[in-house]
């Protein structure tokens, strides 16, 4: 195969455009935290990527089909995700899910916190083994 400038530009853009959006991917699946995402925004970009999808398969396969391919396929992922996940983190805890800690050092109270257990089912933890985002209700 006779390789031409534009097909090596072609390619070696389509391998640095996917390596920049498989971080975010990555941090999106081990987080399942999608609150700085809008859902108008996965929303629109799907339907673009869509859309587009017909001038693109139009052409000649080469770099640019593997390329808007893998923008279908992390942009359908995303959009899936936060409607599978919700904005994760960023959501405001259930009411019945916060407990109260005691933050102490050696016996001696240094505050009271507010817990919120970060597993799927809160009550399936020990809440002083369960890693949290406390927020500080009083300082003694």
């Amino acid at each position: 195969m006779h390789t031409t400038l534009p097909l090596l530009a072609g390619m070696v853009s389509t391998t640095i455009f996917a390596g920049s959006v498989l971080p975010m991917l990555v941090k999106a699946v081990r987080s399942r935290d999608l609150s700085s995402y809008s859902l108008g925004n996965l929303a629109l970009a799907n339907v673009g990527n869509v859309v587009h999808s017909v001038y693109v398969f139009s052409l000649p396969a080469g770099p640019l089909w593997v390329l808007h391919s893998f923008y279908l396929l992390s942009t359908g992922l995303m959009l899936g995700w936060y409607l599978r996940w919700g904005r994760g983190a960023g959501r405001s805890p259930n009411p019945q899910d916060v407990r109260s800690r005691r933050i102490t050092s050696r016996g001696s109270l240094l505050a009271t916190a507010a817990v919120v257990p970060t597993t799927e089912n809160p009550f399936r933890s020990n809440i002083a083994l369960v890693p949290t985002n406390a927020m500080v209700r009083s300082i003694r």
